[in-house]
């Protein structure tokens, strides 16, 4: 890393793997793109060799990298939707590097605050390259750092968040890290919240339920993440996903699987991009 925010605070590995992927879909997929997001690659600040990495691997990451890019795709026209509907709060939990705040200002602007909730520190860091690259943080964009092993619930309702009032919540690359038991928690606290609001949350399918050809990643992955401290803890097929939030108490609960993916952002592709339903997503409503 080449960025200048202090060696006290840096972002995760994993949320700047992920910038990086949004970034090189820009470089390695003809259009039209899913996402187009230079802001990341610009936060992350890899220097000029990242595209050597063996984690941007062009061939081997391909189906990863499409995962990547049609989850915030999905999420960002979901937020956008309801956002000119009315609603006017959105919750990213495990913000990382996201750039929605920044690539979608027009929103902001017209109403919708967006609250980052994130560790303190990676946090930190983001908000010091944010100021590094002249781009800020509007009065509309509330980064909140919180401890996900605390009451974070209660540090992002200080933080601003109406209850009383619908909002979206999004949990991207999350729940692999949770237990079944703090899923659980994370639902019941969502679906606590107003009428008309909506949790859009990624989960991972077990080893054997993804495409034979992606496995041997998957599983590298998994073996990557136990060595970093931070082991993937939760898999679930759709199934099981779908009755944890029914049960936590949402109204309307749906699986949006890779395939409905693939039909709705890479339809008529034929350069082999298209998602792998080894992460797939849960949208639950209040």
């Amino acid at each position: 890393m080449t960025g200048t925010a202090g060696a006290e605070a840096a972002a995760e590995h994993t949320a700047v793997r992920v910038a990086l992927w949004r970034a090189l879909h820009l470089r390695a997929d003809p259009p039209p793109y899913v996402v187009e997001d230079e802001v990341g690659l610009r936060l992350a600040d890899p220097g000029e060799g990242w595209r050597e990495r063996p984690d941007m691997d062009v061939v081997a990451t391909r189906r990863t990298r499409a995962s990547i890019v049609a989850r915030a795709r999905f999420v960002e026209d979901l937020v956008v939707e309801r956002a000119a509907q009315g609603l006017d709060q959105y919750v990213v939990l495990g913000a990382g590097l996201d750039t929605f705040a920044q690539r979608r200002a027009d929103v902001g602007a017209a109403g919708l605050r967006v609250f980052e909730a994130d560790q303190a520190g990676p946090q930190a860091w983001k908000r010091q390259r944010l100021d590094d690259l002249g781009l800020g943080v509007p009065a509309w964009l509330r980064l909140v750092p919180v401890d996900f092993e605390g009451d974070w619930w209660g540090q992002l309702l200080a933080g601003g968040l109406d209850p009383g009032r619908p909002a979206v919540v999004a949990s991207a690359g999350v729940t692999m890290y949770l237990t079944p038991e703090a899923i659980k928690a994370t639902f019941r606290l969502v679906a606590g919240l107003a009428p008309g609001s909506t949790l859009v949350s990624t989960f991972l399918r077990p080893v054997e339920d993804v495409e034979p050809e992606e496995q041997a990643q998957l599983r590298v992955a998994m073996k990557g993440a136990r060595a970093a401290g931070t082991p993937f803890l939760s898999f679930h097929r759709p199934p099981e996903i779908v009755a944890l939030a029914r049960e936590a108490g949402f109204r309307e609960v749906r699986h949006v699987s890779a395939a409905d993916l693939e039909q709705r952002y890479f339809a008529g592709r034929t350069d082999g991009l298209r998602p792998s339903r080894g992460e797939e997503l849960l949208v639950a409503e209040v």
